[in-house]
C-alpha cells in the first residue's frame, strides 16, 4: 500500500452498507492496507490484526507509543478463541449480554497473534462491535481487525469522517465515511481476569450494568496499571487547546466557577471557548463575556452530551481559541465516560 498519497473516502450508508464498498475495504485490509471506518463508539483505524507490519503501521501513522495496546475488533464472540486462549464462563456471561456493543474485554493472549497488537503483555483487548459497516467489514474481509480510535495519538477522538482526514488523511489508505458515531465516546473496558473484576476505563456500558451481570466491579485507580490497555494515558483525548474544567454541580455553581476563571484570565485578553451544557449557555451574559460556544445538550441528556463532545472540542479547537472552558457531569452511568474524558484532555482542574 501507498501511504504517500491522500485516502480514498467512501461514502457508505450507516444502516445499510453497500457490499461493493465494503469489499473494496475488506480486500484493502486484507493487502495490508489501513481502513478508518466507524464503529458505534468513535471512528477505528483498521489494519489486519494477524499481519504484524500492518500493525505497526498503525502505531507509525498514529504515533502512538508500541508500550499502548490495540482493541481487536471481531465479528461476534464465536471468533474469540482466533485470539485469546481461553474464554471464561464470566466471559461468555458478559459476552452474551453486552455484545455486540461498546464493551472491550481483556483475556489471555493467543500465541499466534502478534505481540505487537498487545504491546507485548499477556492479554488481548477483544471486542465485538455493533455498528452495520464495523459488522460488514469484518464479515466481508473474515480477520480480525486492530482498530485503536482513527486520530493522532491523544488527540481528540475521531467520531466524523472529516476529523480521521484532519488527523490522518494523508497516511492512512480508505476512510469509510457514514457519517457521525452513535455514541461518540470509545467503549468500556474490563478487566475479567481479576477478582472483583476491573473497570479500567469507562465508556458506553456503565459500571452499573456490567455490576448487574458479573456482580461487584472494582474501578481502577487512575494511576493504575497505565498500560494494561488502551486509554488509559493521564494525558488523553485532548484538543491542541489549553482546556480548564471549572468546578460546580449545579447550572449556578458552574456559572460562578466560570466567571471567576475569566476574570484571573481576562487580564491576557484570551479568546474563550466554552463547552457547556444548555442550562449553563442559556444563562450566560455574551455582552459581557463574548465566548466562542458549544452548547453540549441538556444536562439530563448524556447520550447526547457522549455524541457532542469530541466533535465540539474540534470545532473549538478549529475556531482559533486561546482557552476552553468546560465542566463535569454527574458521575452515575454514561456521565463516568463523560468525565474521564475530560479529566484526561484538561491540563489542569482549575484554577
Amino acid at each position: 500500500m501507498n501511504p504517500s498519497n491522500n485516502a480514498t473516502v467512501l461514502s457508505i450508508d450507516a444502516r445499510a452498507p453497500d457490499p461493493e464498498l465494503i469489499e473494496r475495504a475488506a480486500e484493502c485490509l486484507i493487502r495490508g492496507g489501513l481502513v478508518a471506518f466507524p464503529t458505534e463508539t468513535v471512528y477505528g483505524l483498521g489494519g489486519n490484526a494477524f499481519d504484524a507490519a500492518a500493525v505497526r503501521r498503525i502505531f507509525k501513522v498514529k504515533q502512538r507509543p508500541p508500550s499502548d495496546p490495540l482493541i481487536v475488533h471481531l465479528a461476534s464472540a464465536d471468533e474469540l478463541l482466533q485470539v485469546a486462549s481461553d474464554v471464561s464462563p464470566l466471559v461468555k456471561v458478559l459476552a452474551e449480554r453486552f455484545w455486540p456493543g461498546p464493551l472491550t474485554l481483556l483475556l489471555p493472549r493467543r500465541s499466534s497473534l502478534p505481540l505487537e497488537v498487545c504491546a507485548g503483555l499477556s492479554t488481548v483487548a477483544v471486542r465485538v462491535p455493533s455498528h452495520p459497516v464495523a459488522q460488514a467489514l469484518l464479515q466481508a474481509s473474515g480477520i480480525p481487525i486492530a482498530a485503536p480510535s482513527a486520530n493522532r495519538f491523544a488527540h481528540t477522538s475521531a467520531t466524523l469522517a472529516a476529523h480521521v482526514a484532519a488527523d490522518l488523511g494523508d497516511r492512512i489508505d480508505m476512510i469509510l465515511d457514514a457519517g457521525p458515531t452513535y455514541w461518540g465516546v470509545e467503549s468500556t473496558i474490563l478487566d475479567p481476569l481479576q477478582t472483583p473484576p476491573v473497570l479500567l476505563r469507562p465508556g458506553g456500558i456503565s459500571r452499573e450494568e456490567l455490576e448487574s451481570v458479573a456482580g461487584p466491579v472494582r474501578v481502577a485507580s487512575p494511576g493504575e496499571r497505565i498500560t494494561a490497555s488502551p486509554g488509559r494515558q493521564p494525558r488523553h483525548y485532548a484538543p491542541n487547546v489549553r482546556l480548564v474544567l471549572c468546578p460546580g454541580e449545579t447550572p449556578e455553581e458552574i456559572l460562578a466557577s466560570i466567571h471567576e476563571i475569566v476574570n484571573k484570565i481576562s487580564a491576557n485578553d484570551p479568546r474563550i471557548g466554552l463547552l457547556a451544557v444548555t442550562e449553563v449557555c442559556s444563562r450566560l451574559d455574551r455582552k459581557i463575556i463574548p465566548f466562542v460556544i458549544r452548547d453540549l445538550g441538556s444536562m439530563g441528556d448524556l447520550r447526547q452530551i457522549a455524541r457532542n463532545l469530541f466533535a465540539d472540542l474540534r470545532e473549538l479547537e478549529a475556531e482559533g481559541v486561546d482557552i476552553i472552558l468546560a465542566h463535569r457531569f454527574p458521575t452515575e452511568g454514561l456521565g463516568a465516560a463523560i468525565n474521564d474524558r475530560l479529566n484526561r484532555a484538561a491540563q489542569e482542574p482549575f484554577f
